[in-house]
């Protein structure tokens, strides 16, 4: 009965662990991105998210410090918090698009990661592109020691954007975490 069990635990692990990796990308001081596509969720609390049935795909901008070339201090690979991340779905064929704001998450696969679930502005099979745009933490969300301003300046890292192209969610679409 125990090998039973830890077998689906471990088959179900691997379900869930299905995201398709839409791009990575390190930018200074040490910060790294993982942009992914994955399997639908339920995400509660319920009236601040779509409900999993009306949604395609969840979204995800891990965010995490490097795991080397840090500022001292850090703990490596550890959450970046207070980021604001935004995405933009746009279907190559049509040009209609998907607004999101990305907002802190947590489940037991990638920890601390920012997500949402979104409904694709197309069919699933369309190609899209996506673009992450990222704003550092306002002065209202953090404040810096002066050993930080000394070091690294007035913001923990500066905004950026990140566009990738020919993204085929298709799959992930039709994926499910049960």
């Amino acid at each position: 009965m125990k090998k039973i069990l830890i077998t689906l635990l471990l088959l179900n692990f691997t379900l869930v662990a299905e995201e398709l990796v839409i791009g990575e990308k390190r930018i200074e001081p040490g910060v790294v991105f993982i942009f992914e596509g994955a399997i639908k969720d339920h995400i509660m609390p319920m009236g601040m998210h779509l409900d999993e049935k009306n949604t395609h795909v969840h979204i995800e901008a891990r965010v995490n410090w490097d795991e080397k070339n840090i500022p001292e201090g850090t703990p490596a690979g550890g959450f970046v918090p207070y980021l604001n991340v935004t995405a933009i779905v746009t279907n190559q064929k049509t040009g209609l698009q998907t607004f999101v704001d990305l907002v802190p998450h947590i489940n037991l696969i990638d920890n601390f990661h920012y997500a949402r679930n979104i409904s694709l502005p197309g069919d699933i099979d369309d190609l899209y592109s996506v673009k992450f745009s990222v704003l550092p933490p306002s002065q209202t969300d953090l404040a810096l020691h002066k050993d930080w301003l000394d070091s690294y300046g007035e913001t923990v890292m500066s905004g950026c954007d990140f566009t990738y192209k020919n993204i085929y969610f298709g799959d992930i679409c039709r994926a499910t975490r049960n």
